[in-house]
């Protein structure tokens, strides 16, 4: 369990990180907007997001076959970003990548 934990907060750490960076797009409109331009690695969104925006925000990132991340609540997001934010896209691939392998590890 606290392995899980840890991998948790290093998940949202690296959040805070690609915002700071500058690697991050946040709200539903502009997540979707770069999911179209082809800007978007990775797509996280609020667990407890609505059904109906979280299958708008689904049906685009399928068709552009990025993955869709759901680990997070919105206050945890809201913390690791410093904004209130439920949808949020990285637009960076190390960092996607990074996000990827810190939840494949929380799942082990």
């Amino acid at each position: 369990m606290i392995n899980n934990l840890q991998n948790r907060e290093k998940a949202l750490n690296l959040l805070g990180l690609a915002t700071k960076a500058g690697k991050i797009i946040s709200g539903t409109e502009m997540v979707i907007a770069g999911l179209e331009k082809g800007k978007v690695k990775l797509v996280v969104v609020a667990s407890d997001l609505q059904a109906n925006t979280l299958e708008k925000v689904t049906r685009v990132a399928s068709k552009k076959q990025i993955k869709l991340v759901n680990e997070f609540s919105a206050e945890e997001l809201r913390h690791a970003i410093g904004k209130t934010r439920k949808v949020l896209a990285l637009t960076d691939q190390g960092f996607a990548k990074a996000l990827a392998q810190k939840l494949e590890k929380e799942c082990d």
